[in-house]
């Protein structure tokens, strides 16, 4: 109550509430305005040789989602991820690339009626606004005094410890890439656009593995009963599809929820297709929420939301591995919410840094031979995905993660930038961000995986937070660990992470959550050799 403005005097109340109201007119209007730019068709083709390098699959989509919006005969590709990353990865055709990633990276940025960037200057002033008004110097400060990090000082030396060996790895990236590029005879430099066009010649020669190679394996039907089982073979639960609960979209399924025993846990549904409407990304959140108040048990009901491909007239829904991590990952949370055992909805405070554990644990098992071979079967003959393949995915683990660390890493010194000023002057978004950039030695082949006027996150509660995933990798890289060192499904481990970091009944602060599952502090060093940082 206190950090709500409770001490506050009547003037400082007004003042606490004119500031509340307008950062939530401008939240609402920097999420409307970035869903219409990323629904937005970012390319159209009308030359069928513009599509030279493009998958069967990969036009077929596009030739759908062309004619679902009026442009028949042609192909168009969005700036929702399944449409533009397959394009980049694939298409010979640089300016066209080109053209693509900028429509996406330009989101919020391009001077119209749904530009952002005045909307995030004048959010970041009144944060501080908010901050002074309640105590603190900074945004950053109100916010971390909960979170496990505690201070800006503490964030920035971790961003910084990990930059290092990250800028590092990617350098040795860009000089694979450029290789490439020189053998070919292409007389330019590697830019941004180009990165996962030449990422995938890169995996092909040395890994001799593409993306396209293990999609057919990858179906998302099955990928979803594979993160199912994992949840099954930890806790004993079990996922029942129910046609008979009402679902609010045709795409959505349903799921009961139970424990191993037959009991009655909640209800969990799938969204996982892009619609028209829908914002971007994948999350997690729930219609109700567990409590038990005066004995009076109420269950939860949870959602996981993706925008994965739909499926086509003649293929089903077939995953990257990435979107394969995010599906497992989601229904970590879910997992949280659906085990919270707790008296009042959401009565444990979870911190920002400690809250993607229960999340990010999950990709773990998503890539884990044994379980591959589980669920990763061809959507045609019903073969499991072959040991060769397996091998080769486990050996490219470890590939473009100095790209995927640094452009994680620069929207995070972007987000601490904008939450630790001190004045309320409306900066100029724009120069902002390249300010951030410059500082910490952005290379220009990589751009920040988020601009200012496109970074939903720190308008919907990761502001001074979004370096919380990589704080939390370090939780959830020790914490596999420990499953690793014994027994992938050691279900001791597993009850005592479901107690006492899943239900809310670890007592203490985080750190002491993690210590009473563990046994003792995280260390750094999984997660260091699980990037190839080490």
């Amino acid at each position: 109550f206190v950090r709500s403005g409770a001490d506050l005097d009547a003037e400082g109340k007004q003042k606490l509430r004119k500031i509340n109201e307008e950062l939530s007119m401008l939240g609402l209007n920097f999420s409307d305005n970035l869903l219409k730019e990323t629904n937005a068709v970012g390319l159209v083709i009308v030359d069928e040789r513009d599509l030279a390098g493009l998958s069967e699959d990969v036009i077929k989509a596009a030739a759908e989602a062309a004619n679902a919006k009026g442009y028949e005969g042609k192909w168009i590709f969005t700036l929702q991820k399944p449409s533009w990353i397959p394009f980049l990865q694939y298409s010979e055709k640089r300016d066209l690339r080109q053209k693509l990633f900028t429509a996406y990276v330009n989101r919020g940025n391009n001077n119209n009626e749904f530009d952002n960037k005045k909307i995030i200057a004048r959010v970041a002033a009144l944060r501080v606004q908010r901050a002074n008004l309640l105590g603190y110097k900074t945004y950053a400060d109100f916010v971390l005094e909960r979170n496990m990090a505690k201070t800006s000082e503490a964030v920035y030396k971790f961003l910084y410890d990990i930059w290092e060996p990250a800028i590092k790895r990617a350098n040795m990236e860009v000089a694979d890439m450029q290789a490439i590029i020189d053998k070919e005879g292409g007389n330019f430099k590697l830019e941004p656009w180009d990165w996962w066009y030449y990422a995938e010649k890169v995996k092909k020669e040395k890994y001799a593995l593409d993306e396209e190679m293990l999609r057919p394996y990858l179906k998302m039907e099955n990928v979803l009963a594979g993160a199912f089982n994992v949840a099954n073979k930890l806790y004993g639960i079990k996922f029942i599809e129910r046609k008979d609960i009402q679902v609010y979209h045709p795409d959505v399924k349903a799921f009961e929820v139970q424990e191993a025993n037959g009991k009655y846990i909640g209800v969990f549904f799938a969204d996982y297709f892009p619609r028209d409407g829908k914002r971007a990304g994948a999350w997690s959140g729930g219609f109700r929420y567990q409590s038990n108040i005066e004995a009076e048990f109420i269950s939860p009901i949870n959602y996981n939301v993706g925008n994965f491909a739909k499926p086509t007239a003649d293929k089903p829904s077939l995953m990257s591995v990435d979107e394969v991590k995010t599906l497992f990952h989601e229904l970590g949370h879910g997992l949280n919410s659906l085990f919270a055992n707790t008296t009042y909805p959401s009565a444990r405070f979870s911190p920002r840094d400690f809250v993607e554990l229960p999340s990010q644990i999950m990709e773990h098992w998503a890539m884990e031979p044994v379980m591959l071979k589980s669920y990763a079967r061809h959507y045609e003959t019903g073969e499991p995905i072959p040991d060769e393949l397996i091998e080769k995915i486990v050996k490219s683990s470890k590939f473009n993660q100095g790209f995927e660390t640094v452009e994680y890493l620069a929207a995070s010194f972007l987000d601490m930038d904008w939450q630790t000023l001190t004045d309320t002057v409306e900066r100029e978004t724009a120069q902002f961000d390249r300010n951030t950039f410059n500082k910490i030695g952005l290379i220009p082949q990589i751009e920040s995986r988020y601009q200012s006027t496109n970074f939903g996150h720190i308008l919907g509660g990761y502001a001074a937070g979004y370096y919380s995933y990589l704080w939390a990798e370090v939780l959830d890289s020790d914490a596999f660990q420990a499953f690793k060192e014994t027994d992938l499904f050691n279900k001791e481990l597993a009850a005592k992470f479901r107690k006492y970091v899943l239900s809310g009944a670890g007592e203490g602060e985080a750190m002491d959550w993690y210590i009473q599952f563990r046994g003792r502090e995280p260390k750094v060093d999984a997660l260091l050799i699980n990037r190839g940082l080490n």
